[in-house]
């Protein structure tokens, strides 16, 4: 099964599921289940394991190609392009570092959480 502990696929049933799709083939790829060169399943295949209409399937693989992510080869099939992993840790970096991080900080602050309890909380 391609599913890598996506939170998001979870937490936000308000996405659409081809964006929750991607979701999911990014995690994949940036746990490094597939990496570049990596044969992704077929549109059936990840159509049957998510439970998903492979039209859905199909929009979210062509979003990865539309952006240099997946190539595919006729014939076949579909693969993770040479530096996917790379642009997608950068991109998901970005989105963290703009988007989530400053929330979370703000509501340890609130909390009066410091970074130092987080690390020695990772310890024990």
């Amino acid at each position: 099964m391609l599913y890598y502990h996506s939170m998001t696929l979870h937490s936000s049933p308000d996405k659409p599921v081809y964006i929750r799709l991607r979701e999911v083939i990014s995690d994949a790829i940036l746990a490094g289940r597939f990496s570049d060169g990596d044969a992704l399943p077929s549109v059936r295949t990840l159509a049957a394991e998510e439970g998903a209409n492979p039209l859905t399937v199909a929009k979210a693989y062509q979003g990865f190609q539309d952006e240099g992510l997946v190539l595919v080869k006729r014939g076949i099939g579909l693969f993770v392009a040479p530096g996917a992993r790379g642009r997608l840790r950068e991109a998901e970096r970005e989105q963290f570092m703009t988007s989530e991080w400053p929330a979370i900080r703000e509501r340890m602050r609130r909390l009066g959480i410091e970074l130092a309890e987080l690390l020695d909380s990772e310890r024990a």
